[in-house]
C-alpha cells in the first residue's frame, strides 16, 4: 500500500495538483475548512458512506500510466481505504496509512488515455472511507483548459484557411447562413476547382467537417460527396447530407420548404481517415467535378487523433455479442439489448458493447446498469424513425465510451426520443458519448441525484443540448462540448420541482439555433461556471437567468462565474425585444434570491451587454469583476425594479453607451467601474 510522505518537489515532470474542493463529489462529501493546513481554499470530508465519491477531470498527453498522489489526513493512527477509479474502470483498493490528523501524501499510480480522463476516489463495497481528501497530483498530466472544456481536437476555421473560393459574413441577420457559422463566418464552394486548405498544427487520423448543402424541393435532403486532400494527394470523398439541416416555418419548424423561412443550414460530418496525418500536412476540400451539389458553404473542421478500438475489461464485464445481440446486421437490436443489459446486470456485471453498429428503435432501459463501448469512434448506438435512445429507471448506472446517432431531421417533442433520458438515480456517470441527430442529448428528472457527466459531445439536436429537469439534484455537466442545437444547448428547469445544487462547468457551448447557450429556468443554488459561450442565432442569450415558463423560484445563492461569452444576445421576433448576452429577466416570479455574478467576460455582444428585466423585481444581484467589450447597444441596460451591487464591472465600446436604468432599479457601485 502507499507510503505516506510529507509532500516534496520530485523533480522531472510536473506534478499537477487537482485541489478536492474542485472536484465533482457525490454520495456524501463536502467541503469544510475546520482542520487547518489544508491547500487551496477547502478540503472534502464525509467519505465513510458507501458510494461516496470525488472525480476528478484529468488530461493526459498520451496513454501510459502516471504517478498518483493521494494528499489526505485520517483523524486518528487507523489506516483509512477508499477505492481508485479511471475511466470507470477499477483500479485498486488504495490503503492510506493513519495520520493522526497530519496532512500526507501517499503515492500510487493510474492507467490514463490521451486527451481527458475521469480519475475517481470512490468508497466501494468494504472500503471504511475515513480519509479527508485535499486534492490528488498527477504526475506527467497536462493542464485542463483554463476555461470551456478540455477537447480532443483542434479546430480550424474555414475563414482562417487559405481558399480561393468567397468568404461570406460577419453577418448576424436572422434566416442568413454566416448568422448560423462560427465566427459569423464561412467559405462557399460553388464552382469545379474551389477549395479551402489548412496546415495542421497537431498529427491527426479523424476529421469532423461542419458543412451546408443545399436542401431539395422536397425538404428531403440531398445525398453529396466533396473531395478531400493531403499534400495534394486525395484521400477520399467525404459523404455530405442535407437530411438533417434546413427547417421552415414557425416554431417548432417542420420540413416543409413551402413554409419558407428556411434555417438550421449546417451539420456535421466525421471520418476515420485509413492512416494517420502529421503535423504540416495541407488539409483541403475542394470542389471536384464529380462533387455535384451547387454550393458546398465550409464552417470549420476538426481535427483529432482518434484511438483505436478498446477492448472490453479484464473482468466484471460480459460481451453483447455473447447474449444474443449481433451488430452490423441491419436488424433491429432493441430487443435483444434490453434483454442483454438485464441479463448482465442481474448477474452483477456491466454490458460490454463491441465496435460495431446497433440499430435501436425504442428504449434501452437502464436500472443500476453498466454499459460500456469500444469508444466514440467505434461503438454506435443508431435510431431509427425518431426513436431510439437510453433511458434511466433508477438505481446507480454507468454509459461510457459509445455514440447516440439518430435520424431525427426536424423537432416533435412528442413523438421523437431524446439520446439519454429518465431518472439515473444516485450517483450515476455519464462519461465520453458522442450524440448527434437526436431530439435532446440528455433529458434528466427526479429522483436523478449526483449524476456526473462529462465528456460529451453533442450535435445537431432539434431540441436542448441538455435539460436537467423537474428536481434533479447535485448534478453536474462539465467538460462538454455542445453544437448547434435546435433549442438552449444547456438547460436547467425547475419545472413543478426545483433542480437543486446543480453545475454546468468547464463547458464550450455554440450555437443553438433558438434560445441561450445556458438557461437557467428557477431553481435552488445552482451553478455556470468556467464555459465557453459563442454565437447565439435568435430569441436568445448567452446566460439566462430566468424566471421564464412559470418555474419553481430561484432560491440559494445561483451563482455565475468565470464563462466568457462572445457574440451572444439576439432579438426575439415575437416580442420585437432586443436580448442581451447575460439576461436576468424576473418573468413569472421576482428573482429576489441572490445572484452572483462574478469574473465574467462579454465580447462583442449583439445588443446590450448585461440585460436584467422585465415585469417582477431583481433583488440580491451582486456583479462583481464584469468585463464587458464591444456591445451593439448598451454596456447594462436595465429596466425592472429591484437593486444590485456592482464593482469592477467596466465597458468599452458600448454603442448606445454605458448604461441605460428605467424602472426604479437601485444601483449600489462599489469600487473599480468604468465606462458606465
Amino acid at each position: 500500500h502507499p507510503t505516506p510522505t510529507t509532500p516534496t518537489d520530485p523533480g522531472g515532470p510536473t506534478t499537477l495538483t487537482h485541489q478536492a474542493e474542485n472536484a465533482f463529489v457525490s454520495g456524501g462529501p463536502a467541503k469544510a475548512t475546520t482542520a487547518s493546513g489544508y491547500e487551496g481554499s477547502a478540503y472534502l470530508s464525509g467519505f465513510t458512506a458507501t458510494g461516496a465519491r470525488a472525480v476528478f477531470a484529468v488530461n493526459a498527453p498520451g496513454a501510459a500510466t502516471y504517478p498518483l498522489t493521494v494528499r489526505y489526513r485520517t483523524p486518528d493512527a487507523a489506516a483509512s481505504t477508499v477505492t481508485l477509479l479511471a475511466n470507470g474502470t477499477t483500479v485498486r483498493r488504495v490503503t492510506l496509512p493513519g495520520t493522526g490528523g497530519a496532512w500526507k501524501s501517499a503515492a500510487t499510480d493510474v492507467p490514463l488515455r490521451a486527451a481527458l480522463n475521469h480519475v475517481s476516489l470512490r468508497t466501494a463495497a468494504g472500503d471504511n472511507g475515513t480519509l479527508q481528501l485535499d486534492g490528488i497530483g498527477v504526475t506527467g498530466s497536462t493542464p485542463n483548459s483554463a476555461r470551456g472544456a478540455t477537447l480532443p481536437y483542434t479546430t480550424y476555421e474555414a475563414e482562417s484557411g487559405s481558399t480561393n473560393a468567397t468568404t461570406i459574413g460577419p453577418d448576424r441577420t436572422y434566416l442568413t447562413v454566416p448568422s448560423e457559422s462560427s465566427g459569423r463566418k464561412a467559405v462557399v464552394l460553388d464552382a469545379t476547382g474551389e477549395y479551402v486548405q489548412f496546415t495542421l498544427t497537431e498529427p491527426a487520423n479523424a476529421l469532423t467537417l461542419r458543412y451546408s448543402v443545399p436542401d431539395n424541393a422536397a425538404g428531403t435532403g440531398i445525398d453529396t460527396t466533396l473531395s478531400v486532400y493531403a499534400d495534394g494527394t486525395q484521400l477520399r470523398d467525404l459523404s455530405l447530407s442535407s437530411k438533417y439541416s434546413w427547417v421552415y416555418g414557425s416554431y417548432p419548424y417542420g420540413n416543409d420548404p413551402s413554409q419558407g423561412a428556411g434555417h438550421h443550414f449546417f451539420d456535421e460530418t466525421r471520418t476515420l481517415l485509413t492512416a494517420g496525418l502529421p503535423a504540416g500536412t495541407v488539409l483541403k476540400f475542394q470542389k471536384d467535378a464529380g462533387d455535384t451539389a451547387a454550393s458546398y458553404t465550409l464552417d470549420l473542421v476538426e481535427t483529432e487523433t482518434a484511438p483505436g478500438a478498446l477492448t472490453m475489461p479484464a473482468t466484471g464485464f460480459v460481451s453483447a455479442t455473447t447474449l444474443g445481440v449481433t451488430p452490423d446486421d441491419s436488424t433491429d437490436d432493441t430487443g435483444a439489448l434490453n434483454t442483454a443489459v438485464a441479463t448482465a446486470t442481474s448477474q452483477g456485471k456491466g454490458l460490454w458493447l463491441p465496435a460495431g453498429t446497433y440499430n435501436i428503435s425504442g428504449h434501452v432501459d437502464l436500472a443500476g446498469a453498466d454499459l460500456r463501448g469500444a469508444g466514440q469512434w467505434h461503438t454506435v448506438l443508431r435510431g431509427r424513425n425518431g426513436k431510439g435512445g437510453l433511458f434511466g429507471r433508477g438505481g446507480t448506472s454507468n454509459v461510457q465510451d459509445l455514440m447516440i446517432a439518430g435520424d431525427v431531421s426536424y423537432r416533435d417533442d412528442a413523438n421523437f426520443d431524446a439520446a439519454v433520458e429518465g431518472d439515473f438515480g444516485k450517483g450515476s456517470t455519464l462519461t465520453n458519448l458522442w450524440i448527434q441527430h437526436t431530439k435532446v442529448g440528455l433529458w434528466t428528472d427526479a429522483p436523478t441525484d449526483g449524476l456526473y457527466a462529462s465528456g460529451l459531445r453533442i450535435r445537431d439536436t432539434f431540441a436542448d443540448g441538455v435539460n436537467l429537469h423537474k428536481g434533479t439534484r447535485a448534478t453536474e455537466v462539465s467538460q462538454s462540448s455542445v453544437r448547434n442545437t435546435g433549442d438552449d444547448g444547456l438547460a436547467m428547469y425547475s419545472e413543478a420541482q426545483a433542480v437543486t445544487d446543480s453545475a454546468f462547468r468547464f463547458n464550450t457551448v455554440q450555437l443553438p439555433m433558438l434560445a441561450n447557450t445556458v438557461g437557467v429556468y428557477g431553481g435552488h443554488g445552482n451553478r455556470v461556471e468556467d464555459n465557453l459561450l459563442a454565437d447565439t442565432v435568435t430569441g436568445s442569450s448567452g446566460i439566462a437567468i430566468s424566471s421564464r415558463f412559470a418555474p419553481v423560484p430561484f432560491s440559494g445563492t445561483t451563482s455565475v462565474q468565470r464563462n466568457t461569452l462572445t457574440r451572444t444576445g439576439g432579438y426575439e421576433p415575437n416580442w420585437q425585444s432586443e436580448l442581451g448576452a447575460l439576461w436576468i429577466y424576473a418573468d413569472s416570479s421576482d428573482i429576489t434570491a441572490p445572484v452572483l455574478v462574478k469574473d465574467n467576460e462579454i465580447l462583442d455582444s449583439t445588443y446590450s451587454g448585461l440585460l436584467i428585466s422585465w415585469q417582477k423585481n431583481v433583488g440580491a444581484l451582486t456583479v462583481d469583476g464584469l468585463k464587458i467589450d464591444q456591445a451593439g447597444s448598451h454596456g447594462i441596460e436595465i429596466n425592472s425594479a429591484g437593486a444590485g451591487t456592482f464593482s469592477g464591472v467596466t465597458v468599452a465600446g458600448a454603442a448606445a453607451g454605458g448604461l441605460s436604468s428605467t424602472g426604479g432599479f437601485t444601483i449600489t457601485r462599489g469600487t473599480g467601474n468604468t465606462g458606465w
